[in-house]
């Protein structure tokens, strides 16, 4: 069989009452989180933009904008509500993949579902858990660095996975979908380098592509077959090296949405070592700013490459997100990380700069370039003194998971951030909702407390 074959069989053959409960418990505890990610980033840069924009790509009201009072047809909902969902580095991620999974797959599956009505909450669990077998199997399978952004490429497969299952399709319907979402794929690292609006906005795209890509399968069309290890496919032009049969070995055995984890702070996940080392620290050892020599984060080359970037005088939000001197430099200074770091004045902040240009990323010589740990941080205070911490696991990987009240914690700030008043009640609403997901009949009741009457 193709790669593409056995995969599209394990989307077209998975049921809700294959997952075990911990699998049903992590897609739950991910489809809250991912709504507040998404509610708290209508309100994000370049958003209010983006929607203008949409306005004219056609007429409908099929699908809820999350946060706001606005409707769009289904493509164009996916494509913004997945750009919302990203646009703050807040969205959960699977960490082996390096992909963040629900970030394209949730608003995919969402606007899907309110277009077509009576998709059931265990029809969403199912497809979420389809989903992120995908795109996780894709990033778990390459052993390069990736040269593309790979949440928004793998990502896209898993947001047509999921949709496919939804709308009913049969393996070789899906592996048609897969063929037609790789035909639309995009995910340069310019906009991450750069720190871009693109670089979320690519999230958006592959999600908008996904609907479309099952939208043209179910009408009898279909992409190319050998979608993943052809000559011209995935694996050789967008990874450059795999393993496939690291896919092979939990296909059908294990589910990723299990191993998902959650982002404590709204930066880029490559900053997380080093912010809870510098909090931990400063909290254990009374630190203050000003005696504050230096700040070294010693980590694998990928915490390099992704967050040593120099800090700079104004940075945008997207940048600042992906800086660790900056993101540090505000957690040293206000003893925690929060949304409105990276917004209005705390992106000139002088006192913010003065200590960035103390901070620095190390590389140590941890030989797997997908590796996100360990970490070490030292602060070397200004009367010589070092302190240092250590991490083997991140805070909130699977193996440290948050504890309910944090995640509802986060999702509650989140939701403080909504483009219309929402109201309390709503957000509390959605969590009962979700927590008996498995209950519902049409997952329209969530949809419709993502915007006011």
């Amino acid at each position: 069989m193709l790669a593409g074959e056995r995969i599209a069989a394990h989307v077209a053959g998975l049921r809700y009452e294959d997952l075990p409960s911990e699998a049903v418990a992590a897609a739950k505890t991910f489809i809250l989180d991912t709504l507040g990610v998404g509610v708290a980033g209508a309100t994000a840069a370049g958003m209010d933009a983006l929607r203008a924009a949409a306005q004219g790509w056609g007429a409908g009201a099929e699908a809820t904008i999350w946060g706001t009072g606005l409707r769009a047809p289904a493509p164009t909902a996916a494509l913004i509500n997945a750009t919302q969902v990203h646009n703050q580095e807040f969205d959960c991620l699977h960490e082996g993949a390096v992909v963040h999974v629900m970030a394209t797959l949730l608003p995919a599956l969402l606007a899907v579902a309110e277009r077509a009505g009576g998709v059931s909450g265990r029809d969403l669990i199912a497809a979420v858990a389809a989903g992120v077998d995908v795109a996780a199997g894709l990033g778990l399978a390459s052993t390069a660095e990736f040269r593309f952004f790979r949440p928004a490429v793998a990502g896209g497969f898993g947001a047509a996975a999921g949709c496919a299952r939804l709308a009913g399709l049969d393996a070789t319907g899906i592996l048609g979908a897969f063929g037609l979402q790789y035909a639309q794929t995009s995910g340069t690292m310019q906009p991450h380098v750069e720190g871009n609006v693109a670089l979320p906005m690519q999230i958006g795209f592959n999600a908008r592509a996904a609907v479309g890509a099952v939208d043209l399968a179910s009408a009898g069309l279909a992409g190319p077959r050998d979608v993943f290890e052809g000559r011209y496919g995935y694996f050789p032009l967008i990874e450059g090296s795999w393993e496939i049969g690291r896919i092979w070995r939990f296909l059908g055995r294990e589910y990723k949405v299990a191993e998902l984890s959650h982002k404590p702070y709204p930066a880029g996940r490559a900053t997380h070592g080093g912010l809870e080392g510098i909090l931990a620290l400063r909290a254990a050892h009374g630190i203050a700013a000003g005696d504050v020599a230096a700040i070294r984060v010693i980590a694998p080359p990928l915490i390099h490459r992704l967050v040593s970037r120099p800090d700079i005088p104004a940075p945008g939000p997207f940048y600042a997100r992906l800086c660790m001197a900056f993101m540090g430099a505000r957690a040293m200074l206000t003893g925690g990380v929060d949304i409105s770091d990276c917004r209005g004045a705390a992106l000139t902040d002088a006192a913010t700069h003065a200590l960035a240009a103390r901070i620095s990323v190390v590389t140590d010589a941890n030989p797997d370039p997908n590796a996100l740990a360990p970490q070490r941080v030292e602060i070397t205070l200004t009367d010589g003194t070092v302190h240092g911490w250590d991490c083997a696991t991140m805070l909130a990987n699977p193996a440290r998971k948050l504890t309910r009240a944090q995640h509802l914690a986060k999702f509650r700030r989140c939701w403080e951030f909504a483009a219309a008043p929402l109201g309390t009640w709503r957000g509390e609403a959605l969590i009962g909702l979700v927590d008996r997901l498995e209950e519902i009949a049409d997952v329209r009741a969530l949809t419709a407390l993502l915007a006011p009457e």
